[in-house]
């Protein structure tokens, strides 16, 4: 069969990206694939960062910036055409067409255009039920949710010590920034209650982010707190190993009726953090509340204050910490790459 991969944000290198990726890399293995991207030379550090193979894959010409008649004559002759969307819905006319939606868009509502381009997909994906309930709402359909493949085969519980991580990306100005410094004010007050621990924030950065960070490095001074750039797979994975508690914060101060972009719309890295044997204390919002059970395989918190106390009870009950820890690793298994690739072959095939 041949297959055909498109996002407008590839050059983003981001969860999107992965989630398509990720796919296409394990079709490749039997199937023809193609990757629309103008610019091949985007393929290796696409690969390296996203830890993907994709020497089977091929990079051509984006069609979708072409005119109408050629982007129908060119998707016409796919078996299937998988889309990241950006909001839009683009036209295809391969024999079967899957659009998939990481972000819970909420429009008012679809114009006429926009429902006939479609009536053209199979099926509409998205990465969590959060994100369903918008896009559901936006386009008057019943999406189905495909939960974002997540490595927990290459992520193993360590010997824990008393580390906090949280993983994201240092921006203050990104579509769903972490709230780096909401952990950072609270942890100053566990500090106090439990000085041998310390708190280990990791995440992309990019020059923009400069500012931001160096402002974040300067608020950690004299508390146990360290901040890690760009970190490595295998470094991070190493983290994930010897944490004991993972925490999260996005969409902390929001409206998530509101803003339902600003929250996370699910979670790899709690997931990540529940396969290392890391109990979860993440915020009471968006996709997080899909992955984390309160009080059964992590904890919810939704005031800094439920933060701070939660956290401080966890570290002060061994018992607890180990019951979670094990249910955490068993609930990861949720959302393993096994069990993403089956869900797709079962609409695929």
């Amino acid at each position: 069969m041949k297959f055909g991969f498109y996002s407008p944000y590839l050059d983003t290198f981001g969860g999107g990206e992965r989630y398509m990726l990720a796919l296409a890399s394990y079709l490749s293995k039997d199937h023809l694939v193609d990757i629309f991207w103008d610019d091949s030379a985007i393929k290796p550090p696409l690969a390296r960062f996203l830890k993907i193979d994709l020497t089977k894959t091929r990079f051509v010409n984006d069609i979708f910036k072409s005119n109408l008649f050629q982007k129908a004559f060119t998707t016409f002759g796919y078996n299937c055409i998988f889309i990241l969307s950006d909001g839009s819905v683009p036209l295809t006319m391969a024999s079967k067409n899957i659009l998939h939606f990481q972000v819970p868009f909420n429009f008012p509502s679809a114009s006429f255009t926009t429902k006939l381009k479609l009536s053209r997909f199979n099926w509409v994906v998205t990465n969590s039920n959060f994100t369903k309930n918008y896009i559901d709402k936006s386009f008057g359909i019943d999406s189905k949710v495909i939960y974002p493949p997540v490595d927990i085969e290459n992520i193993k519980p360590g010997k824990k010590e008393k580390i906090i991580l949280s993983v994201g990306r240092f921006s203050r100005n990104q579509l769903h920034p972490k709230k780096q410094e909401v952990l950072i004010e609270v942890f100053k007050e566990v500090y106090k209650k439990a000085p041998a621990w310390r708190l280990i924030l990791v995440g992309q950065s990019k020059k923009e982010d400069y500012k931001y960070v160096r402002g974040l490095k300067k608020t950690t001074r004299g508390y146990g707190i360290r901040i890690f750039e760009n970190l490595q797979i295998d470094k991070l994975r190493k983290l994930y190993s010897a944490a004991s508690i993972y925490w999260h914060a996005t969409g902390f101060g929001e409206d998530e009726i509101k803003a339902p972009q600003k929250m996370e719309h699910f979670g790899i890295s709690t997931v990540e953090a529940q396969a290392a044997g890391a109990v979860p204390i993440v915020i009471d919002k968006g996709g997080q509340k899909e992955i984390v059970e309160d009080g059964k395989n992590g904890l919810l918190w939704s005031t800094k204050t439920q933060l701070y106390e939660t956290t401080i009870n966890l570290i002060n009950s061994p018992e607890q910490f180990l019951k979670l820890s094990q249910a955490a690793i068993k609930n990861s298994r949720r959302f393993s790459q096994e069990v993403f690739f089956r869900e797709y072959e079962k609409i695929i095939f």
